[in-house]
């Protein structure tokens, strides 16, 4: 399809919307839950205004802006691994990223280390997945065959059973957060990090977003009109690794945000980075955040991980475009 040219006031028109619908999903977010508490008793005069402060300001904030910087993250990092291997499949869960920050979170935690050492073991492992799927879905230039998938699919379910072996061992102490954290839970995660990364990394990305539409359309192009190639690739899978990182550090496993997002974004808007950068920081989170309210009212006053819901809608999609690609063959 082809996409209108992008101009300012499209660019301005497009994250004015997207900054509405995250304003209006977080006050939803702040809104409802569990308790009856709402943002407008916090100034009332009453004895439960203490309580309301409580849950709205201590838990549920805090939650909502984590989740709409996680679900930035992720689709930022589906955007970088799509560019890269030009193939609407590739996101960090379904390729292995997710479980490679896992496995390198949950050693440190094993090993009792700080948030420090728990964020670069998460970072380490998030790049060597990276890198290492990357690396073996382009050794024969099949990056948008079903070796991207089959090689994906094979480094995720070696990172699951690492993962498993490292909870099997792991103390009693630590076993139940640690499961809960695979689900994917946002209860209690810090937003500072995840925030101040997402804007780094958009900050980072976007100078370069001119020349990731020239990659985007493949390495040998990319290069005849001047493109720096070699930069580019190792700028896109730091910044998928790092992003990854810092979402599974936060947040834990976390499914299909950065294949749905990109994805969708797409089809509405074209194939412009410099306008899908933008938008997917934002739609990413707006998606989360709509995945964590459902979580937490679906069955309330109990709670589902937010990696559940998301995994719940993202399969069928996964499923979807993969009979779509293989309708096109």
């Amino acid at each position: 399809m082809s996409a209108a040219p992008l101009t300012r006031t499209r660019l301005i028109s497009l994250l004015a919307l997207l900054l509405v619908l995250a304003l209006v999903l977080l006050t939803a977010s702040l809104c409802l839950g569990s308790t009856a508490y709402r943002p407008w008793q916090l100034w009332q005069n009453t004895p439960d205004a203490l309580l309301a402060r409580d849950v709205v300001l201590q838990l549920r904030l805090p939650r909502s802006l984590a989740a709409l910087a996680v679900g930035g993250l992720l689709a930022v990092a589906g955007l970088a691994q799509q560019i890269l291997l030009r193939n609407p499949l590739a996101e960090p869960y379904v390729l292995g990223t997710s479980g490679g920050a896992s496995v390198g979170a949950l050693t440190a935690l094993l090993l009792s280390g700080g948030t420090a050492l728990v964020s670069l073991s998460a970072g380490l492992g998030a790049l060597l997945s990276t890198l290492l799927v990357f690396g073996l879905a382009r050794h024969d230039h099949s990056s948008q065959q079903a070796r991207l998938l089959l090689t994906g699919i094979a480094v995720t379910s070696f990172t699951g059973a690492f993962s498993s072996l490292l909870l099997a061992i792991a103390p009693e102490g630590l076993l139940r957060g640690m499961v809960f954290w695979m689900l994917g839970d946002l209860s209690g995660a810090d937003w500072h990090l995840p925030l101040f990364s997402l804007v780094l990394l958009a900050v980072l990305l976007w100078p370069f977003a001119r020349e990731l539409n020239l990659l985007s359309h493949g390495q040998q192009a990319a290069h005849a009109l001047g493109g720096r190639t070699r930069l580019l690739q190792w700028l896109l899978y730091f910044s998928s690794a790092a992003a990854t990182a810092v979402a599974v550090t936060t947040a834990g496993m976390i499914g299909f945000i950065g294949l749905i997002v990109p994805h969708a974004l797409r089809l509405l808007l074209g194939q412009d980075v410099r306008l899908l950068l933008p938008a997917a920081a934002l739609g990413g989170g707006c998606l989360l955040l709509a995945a964590d309210l459902v979580g937490r009212t679906l069955i309330a006053p109990q709670q589902l991980p937010v990696g559940v819901v998301t995994a719940l809608a993202g399969v069928p999609v996964f499923l979807w475009l993969l009979q779509q690609r293989g309708a096109r063959r």
